[in-house]
């Protein structure tokens, strides 16, 4: 009787703590969001970069093409006028962005300087700075486009406001004031040539060297001309990648959609979409260990317990290099795999041997098969999600950190390692914990159908990210899916690693 009393307590002493960090993950999980809310996308930067090489393949000249040829071609990949659509779009850009900036600055305005809001602070004054350095980036290079197209009044102006802002930074600033002497007519100073080619790039460098070049009545040098016209060949090939291989492949995602509808039609409850359809998993440990995995395994330690670890030992990504960042994602993200892994491991410990079926993962073409087709379809499915989604959220609502550190990224090193922390180490732990664990234990206590939707909501949520939580929704009941019909977990992970490394590979080319 004693020995079942202690026993019983220490069930409550257990559910006690387990309660607690829940509330305690809750309070951390609910800040992150809340911070999401007003946290620029990353979409904005993407569709900017995405515009810069509309607007630097416009420079090419066509060499080796006839100009029949070339003229259709630029028409068909251009469009009529790429100066004035980048420059409308520009426009735009800017408008959102000085709309985040005002939400930003009034809810900086709101929040008290407690000493419990200065992690919250940090993130909202890093949003502050990033917002007001892409306006002031958009400002100083829609100047150039309208001095391109004849307005230098116009563009001084801009540049004026540009430079006698107090907030803009002091590298901007100097740009800023070089380009109103140039457009003035005024001669160049000695280091004018050198600034610009360091904080100018592509199109707007070669734009305002050629106007520096007529001031000191050089013209513009050989290399320079065959340079510009190199780049902009390559920006074109870059912006016909971006823009094609996605279509082909979307595309093919639609036909292989409808062929499976036909075939659900043909062949009814024996075609592949309706494979183990209904058929949950057999399932021996309770919600509490659903409960326990999530919790203790993967948002506390994540999201609590290793950032205040390395906090106390003064360890921040932001102060370290290029690459060093790079590996301390890598590591940050392995040892919360592993700790996570481990908790999962611990807590189903006593119900091994475990039920046929579960975390199965086998090499098989029908594996590789599953995950590449569940790839193909997510695609247009994605692509239709992120209209709704960018007309809900307006270019707010926050994105996954390392999207734009890899946007801005140069050394391949660095590069390679954030590649393979998304496409190798993201894939094998969260499927292994959201499909693997978390989808065959749900159905336990509901549905199939419903279990995917529910374990792809938890997927999307543990982001982060206010404006990812839709689309990663939807990623992640493709990824139950897929699942669920191959019932072998090498499928979600190659479709999962298959979208990360088109995601890293797009953003290494528009960046």
């Amino acid at each position: 009787m004693a020995d079942s009393h202690r026993l019983l307590a220490g069930f409550s002493l257990k559910r006690l703590l387990l309660l607690i960090v829940s509330l305690l993950v809750a309070l951390v999980l609910c800040q992150a969001l809340v911070t999401s809310w007003n946290q620029p996308q990353v979409a904005s930067q993407l569709e900017l970069y995405q515009t810069n090489l509309l607007l630097e393949g416009s420079a090419w000249q066509g060499a080796g093409l006839p100009p029949a040829q070339w003229s259709a071609l630029r028409q068909s990949l251009l469009g009529k006028d790429p100066l004035g659509e980048v420059e409308k779009q520009y426009q735009q850009l800017q408008q959102r962005a000085q709309k985040n900036l005002t939400t930003l600055e009034n809810l900086a305005s709101q929040s008290s300087p407690t000493p419990a809001d200065q992690p919250l602070s940090r993130r909202q004054q890093d949003a502050l700075k990033q917002q007001r350095v892409l306006i002031d980036q958009i400002d100083l290079q829609l100047g150039l486009m309208q001095a391109q197209q004849g307005d230098p009044a116009a563009a001084i102006k801009r540049w004026q406001q540009l430079r006698d802002r107090p907030t803009t930074a002091p590298a901007l600033e100097r740009t800023a004031g070089i380009l109103v002497r140039l457009w003035q007519d005024r001669q160049p100073q000695a280091g004018d040539e050198t600034w610009l080619r360091q904080q100018l790039q592509g199109w707007f460098a070669y734009r305002a060297l050629e106007q520096l070049y007529s001031l000191t009545q050089r013209s513009s040098p050989s290399p320079l001309i065959a340079q510009e016209q190199i780049t902009a060949q390559n920006h074109l090939v870059k912006l016909l990648v971006i823009g094609t291989l996605p279509a082909i492949a979307a595309l093919g995602g639609i036909g292989l959609s409808i062929v499976l509808v036909i075939q659900r039609l043909i062949k009814g409850e024996q075609s592949l979409l309706r494979l183990h359809a209904g058929q949950g998993w057999t399932i021996p440990w309770t919600a509490e260990t659903i409960w326990q995995v999530l919790i203790l395994g993967f948002f506390f330690v994540g999201q609590i317990l290793l950032p205040l670890g390395l906090g106390a030992l003064g360890l921040q990504s932001s102060a370290l290099s290029s690459r060093d960042r790079a590996w301390f994602s890598l590591i940050y993200y392995l040892v919360m795999a592993a700790a996570g892994l481990a908790v999962l491991a611990w807590s189903i410990r006593p119900y091994r041997p475990l039920p046929e079926g579960l975390f199965r993962l086998k090499l098989s073409t029908g594996a590789w098969l599953w995950g590449l087709g569940g790839y193909l379809v997510a695609l247009p499915l994605m692509f239709g999600i992120a209209i709704v989604n960018q007309q809900l959220w307006q270019g707010q609502g926050g994105s996954n950190p390392m999207l734009e550190i890899v946007l801005t990224e140069r050394d391949p090193i660095a590069l390679g390692i954030f590649f393979v922390t998304a496409a190798v180490a993201a894939p094998l732990f969260e499927e292994t914990l959201f499909r693997g664990f978390l989808l065959p234990s749900l159905t336990r206590y509901m549905g199939l159908g419903w279990a995917i939707g529910l374990s792809g909501l938890v997927f999307a949520a543990a982001h982060l990210s206010l404006s990812e939580i839709l689309p990663l929704t939807l990623l992640g009941v493709v990824l139950g899916f897929v699942y669920s019909r191959s019932r072998n977990l090498l499928s979600p992970m190659l479709l999962h690693s298959l979208w990360n490394s088109a995601t890293m590979v797009g953003l290494w080319l528009l960046g």
